[in-house]
């Protein structure tokens, strides 16, 4: 039987009395892609953060090649030959390509070739089959190239074990398709890799085997073979899983919302459409399509060239947010820790933000403003310890809560969600779609982006695909097909 290249005996580790992992054990032979999936707080960034040498265990051990070692560093780490790409890339964005691909590759070396570093950095990348200019400046690259640099520096450091944390969370469409093909191409080379997503389409898709933890305790491992969604799912959340139906109200209210002919020169092509009360309307499309820069144009975010946006009848002012929000219209932004939250603030304190705004209020009541993120956390089932702890401490899933609180406390005829479900793991998505279709039946007028067309297709009456700044099809969510979108999302007639 062959040696693994990675095995994880029996690891424990506990912060201030909270038991984030406990006896967790699985290997990983060279060649093999691992999905490491569970909840957020299930023990999966510990567990990472033991391997890239932050977090020292309690108890258990790691060995490579059959080999126990001690990692007590990310130095050691990457002595290792293990290699930890972190959502939060870890790039010097005023350097080339070429620069940071090598950095820290000639230790104790006064003076560095550079013209052959570049020759070396362009010779490397084309084997990854990565055609990126080594002279351009990080800053300047999409996110999905950022995302490759980052994975092909730490192939450079010849790692074999390559840990990738949510590499596509912030990725959609063919930067998706691209970096899961490299993915594969490492796999083919020997390249031991553990493969962390909430996105289980990409797992099945990719995957050999899974290992699941809930709590800190694993709860679930095999061949993903021999698994399903729903059994992975039940597994994450700790109970069965049931898949809802696609929620169609049949009572739609009257129109609350209009864009008329929307138009922004070279962005947005002559858009309209209706959204009624009580009704969610999806828009798909792949990464450039529009979809973020309409929903920005219609709150006021940016202004446009020409056309109309209506709420209940009454025009509202091209770029201006604030006669928006006093309208009635919330946008949950794509960005939701730089657009949506003031990550340093309490959720005591983020929570009444609008309503202040559109209430002109400038004074606080800090006791009442603690009630009230009390009475959300309580209804919105957010997680957290205290409602006067920062926000930046909670997870995803319920930072993403306390945005729609904030919106809801607001109060709001028309609320558009822009990727509401981004780097969310599956128990708190289920709450989230929940929640929109609780307020689909209390009457609001929702707009739902999203790149991931599952979701669109599960909470959509209507679905308007964009391609190239113009709506190129509107289906109905009762009958429309993942496939029926993807044609229209790539130009098809």
């Amino acid at each position: 039987m062959m040696v693994a290249r990675l095995e994880v005996k029996n690891l424990s580790k506990h912060f201030l009395g909270v038991q984030a992992l406990q006896d967790v054990s699985f290997d990983l032979h060279a060649g093999q892609v691992l999905a490491l999936i569970g909840e957020n707080g299930a023990g999966k960034s510990t567990l990472i953060r033991i391997l890239s040498g932050a977090h020292q265990p309690d108890s258990g051990e790691v060995t490579i090649n059959g080999n126990p070692v001690q990692i007590h560093s990310p130095k050691d780490s990457e002595a290792h030959g293990i290699a930890t790409v972190y959502q939060e890339l870890n790039l010097f964005p005023d350097l080339s390509v070429a620069e940071n691909l090598v950095f820290g590759a000639y230790p104790g070396k006064g003076v560095i070739d550079w013209k052959a570093a570049k020759r070396e950095a362009r010779d490397f990348l084309g084997s990854l089959g990565l055609n990126v200019d080594v002279n351009r400046k990080v800053r300047e690259l999409s996110v999905a190239e950022k995302q490759m640099l980052e994975i092909a520096k730490s192939l450079h450091r010849n790692a074999q074990v390559l840990i990738l944390d949510e590499p596509t969370a912030v990725l959609g469409g063919e930067d998706v398709d691209h970096l899961l093909e490299l993915v594969h191409g490492l796999k083919e080379r020997g390249i031991s890799i553990i493969f962390v997503s909430h996105r289980l389409e990409e797992v099945f898709g990719l995957a050999d085997r899974y290992i699941v933890l809930k709590d800190g305790k694993l709860t679930g491992a095999g061949r993903i073979s021999e698994t399903s969604h729903d059994d992975l799912v039940s597994k994450m959340v700790g109970r069965e899983f049931t898949r809802g139906e696609r929620e169609v109200n049949a009572t739609l209210g009257e129109t609350v919302l209009e864009v008329r002919h929307l138009t922004r020169e070279g962005v947005l092509n002559d858009i309209s459409f209706d959204v009624r009360a009580g009704e969610v309307v999806g828009v798909a499309g792949l990464r450039g399509a529009g979809r973020t820069e309409l929903a920005r144009a219609i709150y006021g975010a940016d202004t446009y060239t020409s056309g109309e946006v209506l709420l209940k009848g009454k025009s509202l002012k091209a770029g201006n947010p604030l006669k928006a929000i006093d309208a009635g219209l919330g946008l949950v932004p794509e960005e939701r820790k730089t657009q949506g939250l003031f990550t340093s603030l309490s959720t005591a304190m983020n929570i009444p933000l609008v309503s202040m705004l559109k209430d002109r209020r400038t004074s606080v009541s800090p006791g009442r403003d603690r009630r009230l993120a009390a009475r959300y956390a309580q209804t919105l089932r957010i997680k957290l310890s205290d409602v006067s702890a920062p926000v930046a401490t909670l997870s995803g899933g319920n930072q993403q809560k306390v945005v729609l609180a904030k919106w809801l406390e607001a109060g709001v005829d028309v609320l558009i969600l822009d990727e509401p479900t981004r780097g969310i793991d599956i128990g708190a998505k289920q709450e989230i779609y929940e929640l929109i279709h609780e307020l689909c039946r209390r009457g609001l007028a929702i707009i739902v982006i999203s790149s991931e067309l599952p979701e669109v297709l599960a909470l959509s009456h209507r679905i308007l695909v964009m391609y190239h700044g113009e709506v190129a099809a509107e289906l109905e969510g009762a009958v429309a097909t993942e496939e029926e979108i993807m044609f229209h999302a790539v130009g098809g007639k």
